[in-house]
């Protein structure tokens, strides 16, 4: 078996990739900032700052034009990908805090994007079972309360239209996920990515970034 885990990412390389990937714009790092500051216990439920520009690039390279995210918290992946968005493009954002999504939408009228994202605030799954059933949806992403996965996912694939990607994030959950004696949220994590890797309607692959990410496209 060929090792590719030989380089660590120290505090330096990661500084080193973060040089070397478009950088955070003026709101961006504002809401970056402002959760930190703000929300302190809270802000590690942020998407890492690298994945900002990773989902804009996964919503320019796929074309989306239809996206869903299940748990926006401040909104800082829904502004990403909102601002990679074609004209007309439409981002419908799943949460059920008014308190954390406030911070989301003042940042998404200082962006210029609040005309091309929907916030839903109510249950992620009574949400998803509202949409059409028909496949539609281009692009998704999956960010919200672990144990709630495997049912987010399996409302949102007969969605995904042919081509179609889901971004799950923190499928490491913070190395957790080889612990057999895994309990609560690291053991979801686990059944849902035995879940994924034994679903043959999507082409998945686990990647190492941030927290672990899964980029899964529909058949």
């Amino acid at each position: 078996m060929t090792k590719g885990n030989s380089t660590m990412i120290t505090d330096e390389l990661y500084a080193y990739m973060l040089a070397h990937n478009p950088p955070l714009d003026a709101v961006q790092r504002d809401l970056v900032e402002t959760t930190y500051a703000r929300l302190p216990e809270h802000a590690g439920m942020q998407s890492a700052e690298e994945q900002g520009p990773l989902l804009a690039f996964l919503v320019r390279l796929t074309g989306a034009r239809h996206i869903v995210e299940v748990g926006t918290f401040t909104g800082f992946s829904a502004l990403a990908m909102a601002q990679a968005l074609p004209e007309g493009g439409r981002l419908i954002a799943c949460d059920v805090s008014e308190e954390w999504t406030a911070y989301g939408r003042e940042a998404w009228q200082k962006a210029g994007v609040a005309d091309r994202i929907e916030l839903r605030i109510a249950p992620a799954l009574d949400t998803l079972r509202a949409m059409p059933e028909e496949p539609h949806i281009d692009f998704a992403y999956l960010d919200a309360d672990k144990g709630g996965y495997i049912a987010y996912w399996e409302e949102l694939v007969p969605r995904m239209r042919p081509g179609g990607v889901i971004t799950t994030d923190n499928v490491l959950f913070n190395g957790r996920v080889t612990d057999p004696g895994a309990t609560g949220a690291a053991k979801a994590i686990q059944e849902f990515n035995d879940h994924v890797s034994a679903d043959a309607r999507m082409d998945s692959v686990l990647l190492t970034v941030s927290d672990g990410l899964t980029l899964s496209r529909k058949r």
